[in-house]
């Protein structure tokens, strides 16, 4: 299944604990059709003390929210919109469905 959603996009959660959120997508995972969003559904994990972090201690973490409870929002009107996909001068592009340009 083609995701309709990219690493360094600006999305809105539509759905969950944190609906009205905007971040940036951090990563995506296509294979359980999550992303991580920056700045949203924050964790507390506990860690262990290690080399890196030697006094260890609870750590504040970005957790995967599902595809689905997301949308991508429009670079010119600032509001969400759809993906759709198109052809354009022979190459396969993502297009906007209210504003109805490449992506």
């Amino acid at each position: 299944m083609k995701l309709k959603i990219k690493t360094g996009d600006t999305v809105r959660i539509i759905a969950g604990d944190h609906k009205g959120t905007e971040g940036k997508v951090l990563t995506v995972d296509r294979i359980k059709n999550k992303a991580i969003i920056e700045g949203a559904n924050m964790v507390s994990k506990h860690e262990k003390p290690s080399a890196k972090n030697p006094q260890g201690g609870i750590v504040k973490k970005e957790s995967p929210i599902h595809i689905s409870n997301l949308s991508l929002i429009d670079g010119k009107s600032g509001d969400t919109t759809r993906v759709g996909f198109e052809m354009r001068d022979g190459k396969k592009v993502r297009v906007s469905k209210k504003s109805n340009e490449v992506i």
